[in-house]
């Protein structure tokens, strides 16, 4: 037991003093360790809440009881159903004929079409590939439009243009056209999980399938931006289900430009089309007569591919409570099976020195009595007398 000396001591000895001639002979055992409490240190305290025996169904926890704020990393597959790989793609002819569609294609990993797991989009810094004003008075410049969305959304203030990697490693090629790959919010949540992703295009030039990733090799970037953290996107392999870490084939495409721009906290890959044409030859419309949806090139390139893996990340906020049911507590049950007879008598005579009962459940509630959260354990928990049990509860929000 720690010992309280010297002018600490002296002052202890003083306020307990005090307080006993003004108690008037009604002593408050709470109190006496209020007095004490503040002449211990750290974990000599001792506990004025949730020592006290509990006859009822409700006890209040204790100060070293709970343990809240605490935050963990929880990563899982990005798509539907918590999966890491999407083979399957599917559009809806009802939104890409519609006039969103010749903005973006919304895609699905069902012919149901009802959970949208991302969405493809094309745009030009003039309007490339959308019909212009010269060719009709109700032209949308759509695929301008959407170039402008993301720069607004990504870039800078002083930037007007998205820019790549060069041959030198820096970003130094400016790119006036782009694809986009925007996940759905609600599959990337929070944010998606750099060094965990890859997606495979294919099309007519060999090696006729690319595989596309990023470059983080790590959990943070370097590089943070107007819209978060920013990675470069390479061509190369995550190696799964191997030891080794993921491996870049190529910074650039074969024509010395880099692939694009991976935004994880906005759930967004820019590609760069003059490096993809280069990779698999797909190659976008940038004729200004007709509406070209250069997006669905992409969309077909996706689906050529096959496979498309991520995987997602959230901080989750967790909280701990310890719930502690000493030898003398919880030892009597409610159920209507404990008693017997009009006056609700117990139903054996050896409940009433030597009762054995079955935790199963633990209920949280609030100060209005209202409950909050409901946990149940693995297997029934045997208490009695000469039983104590510790339970500890942990709620992730």
């Amino acid at each position: 037991m720690p010992q309280i000396t010297g002018q600490d001591g002296r002052n202890l000895t003083s306020a307990i003093q005090s307080y006993l001639n003004g108690s008037t002979g009604a002593v408050q055992s709470e109190q006496l360790v209020n007095i004490l409490n503040e002449y211990l240190q750290g974990g000599d305290k001792i506990s004025t809440a949730g020592g006290n025996i509990n006859n009822g169904i409700f006890k209040k926890f204790g100060e070293f009881d709970t343990v809240t704020g605490k935050i963990e990393v929880v990563t899982t597959g990005l798509w539907t159903g918590d999966t890491g790989s999407l083979t399957s793609f599917f559009t809806s002819s009802a939104q890409t004929t519609a006039a969103s569609g010749d903005y973006y294609y919304n895609v699905h990993n069902s012919a149901a079409t009802s959970s949208t797991q991302f969405a493809v989009a094309y745009g030009h810094v003039s309007g490339s590939g959308s019909i212009s004003l010269a060719n009709s008075d109700d032209a949308k410049l759509n695929s301008k439009a959407t170039y402008n969305q993301y720069a607004s959304v990504l870039l800078d203030q002083t930037d007007t243009l998205f820019t790549v990697l060069g041959t030198d490693g820096t970003d130094t090629v400016d790119i006036p056209d782009i694809y986009v790959v925007n996940i759905a919010r609600a599959r990337y949540k929070e944010s998606m999980d750099p060094g965990n992703w890859s997606l495979k295009i294919s099309g007519s030039h060999a090696p006729f399938v690319t595989t596309l990733i990023d470059n983080s090799g790590k959990k943070f970037s370097d590089k943070v931006g107007k819209a978060g953290r920013v990675f470069d996107i390479v061509s190369g392999s995550l190696n799964l289900g191997t030891d080794s870490a993921a491996t870049i084939y190529a910074t650039t495409a074969s024509n010395g430009q880099g692939y694009g721009k991976f935004y994880p906290d906005q759930g967004l890959m820019i590609l760069n089309p003059t490096a993809i044409s280069a990779s698999i030859g797909v190659e976008p419309n940038l004729a200004v007569n007709a509406e070209y949806e250069n997006h669905g090139k992409l969309y077909d390139a996706i689906v050529n591919g096959g496979d498309f893996e991520a995987r997602r990340t959230e901080n989750v906020s967790t909280s701990h409570y310890f719930v502690r049911a000493t030898n003398r507590e919880y030892n009597y049950s409610n159920n209507p099976t404990f008693i017997s007879g009009s006056d609700n008598s117990l139903r054996y005579e050896a409940f009433k020195k030597d009762p054995k009962v079955f935790i199963t459940s633990v209920g949280l509630y609030n100060d209005a009595s209202e409950l909050l959260a409901v946990a149940k354990t693995s297997q029934p928990i045997a208490k009695s007398f000469d039983k104590e049990v510790l339970i500890k509860v942990k709620l992730d929000f």
